[in-house]
């Protein structure tokens, strides 16, 4: 899975199966930004066409609410393509499935579950937060 220089080498199977797994979690994420792009469209036509006072009207606090809980949605879904964008030039650099911190290999599996994962375990672990 590496060569001498330390980056990540895969068969050429192994790297359209890759490519073909992120750009399809890239074009999921692409569809969830579009559908949460409408609802929170959605959620401020419908509050200008009802002067809403958030503070006193009854309904106005789940409305800020809902404004609110939809746009942190769509900022996470944002960026999260954001980081599928990053892996899929990490593929094409070659560097891709390597650990940003020691640099040797992301297991498999973490890839799998994480196919934005920039580090191994063990040192996502270790990262202070």
């Amino acid at each position: 899975m590496s060569d001498s220089s330390g980056d990540a080498v895969f068969s050429p199977a192994e790297h359209e199966a890759i490519r073909g797994r992120l750009a399809a979690e890239r074009a999921e994420t692409s569809t969830r930004i579009a559908a949460l792009n409408r609802e929170f469209d959605a959620i401020v036509a419908s509050n200008a066409l009802v002067a809403v006072d958030d503070e006193h009207d009854p309904e106005g606090s789940s409305t800020a609410f809902e404004r609110a809980h939809t746009a942190a949605l769509l900022a996470q879904a944002r960026d999260h393509l954001t980081a599928l964008d990053e892996a899929l030039e990490r593929l094409d650099r070659g560097h891709y499935g390597r650990c940003d911190v020691c640099g040797k290999p992301i297991p498999a599996e973490r890839l799998e579950a994480r196919p934005t994962a920039t580090t191994c375990v063990r040192c996502a672990t270790n990262r202070p937060r």
